[in-house]
């Protein structure tokens, strides 16, 4: 039995597969009321379902103000060192230049966000090109929100930005987020090896999930979340219960995401 599997019927916290959520945040969000957002309680539900380390942005960061709300990604990280690893969010109207050179070196953060429709600015726009610069430099990995059919982040601007910054690794965020995404997220992804497939959302499924590893491979497709914002086991379940090989899930669950943030330590 998949030892996944095995330790949900057992009701215990498996340990047998590292798994890592490529993409959740943390702290309140302004729109609606998000119970036990704080890190202490996103500890306690990993540690009930086994997951080893969250990859957050605050929501304050992704939405309100980028300064703020990276010292907030940075304070959480700090409650829980091992467990998180900070998005250094980037929101173009609000200095870019500056964020990346106050937090780039800071080894709390493993990755660099950008959510284009929440900061009505498109993937595809100048004020980016200090992020670009920076993932190009350093390895870093860049999430990016997607979303089927939106004026800012559609999967044709990813597949605009990854043809001109191929070695710059980009997370296409829910990976388009609908079923019309999916198939266009593939397709980028296939013509784009700079590109990974990330998975949170409330559109897929199991089968959809082992149709992108089948079609561009486990080493570019990661198991993510949107936790708090979506509660982690949701997402988690779809992959667990997927028709994949041991291997395959194993990377999805972690081992890619693992590998996709060694560029710290200078082993990517």
């Amino acid at each position: 039995m998949n030892p996944l599997v095995s330790a949900l019927w057992e009701r215990r916290p498996q340990t047998e597969v590292r798994i890592v959520d490529a993409h959740a945040h943390a702290g309140p969000y302004s729109l609606f009321f998000i119970p036990d957002a704080g890190p202490e309680a996103m500890v306690r539900v990993m540690d009930r379902c086994g997951v080893s380390q969250a990859v957050i942005s605050s929501h304050l960061a992704i939405q309100l103000d980028a300064a703020a709300g990276n010292a907030a990604t940075a304070a959480a990280v700090g409650l829980a060192p091992g467990r998180f690893t900070g998005y250094l969010t980037v929101n173009p109207w609000q200095d870019p230049v500056g964020e990346l050179a106050k937090w780039g070196d800071d080894e709390r953060f493993g990755g660099i966000k950008l959510h284009p429709d929440l900061h009505d600015y498109p993937l595809t726009g100048p004020r980016y090109a200090p992020v670009w610069e920076f993932a190009q430099r350093t390895g870093c990995p860049v999430l990016t929100h997607t979303y089927d059919g939106s004026p800012y982040n559609d999967l044709p601007m990813v597949d605009h930005v990854a043809a001109a910054h191929p070695g710059v690794v980009i997370l296409a965020g829910h990976s388009g987020a609908t079923p019309l995404g999916f198939e266009a997220a593939i397709e980028v992804a296939l013509r784009r090896p700079g590109v990974i497939l990330e998975l949170c959302g409330s559109f897929n499924t199991g089968a959809d999930i082992s149709r992108m590893v089948r079609e561009v491979g486990a080493d570019r497709v990661v198991y993510g979340s949107d936790f708090p914002f979506i509660d982690l086991r949701m997402s988690l379940g779809r992959v667990i219960f997927s028709d994949l090989a041991e291997d395959d899930r194993a990377a999805v669950l972690g081992g890619t995401m693992t590998r996709l943030l060694r560029w710290r330590s200078g082993l990517g």
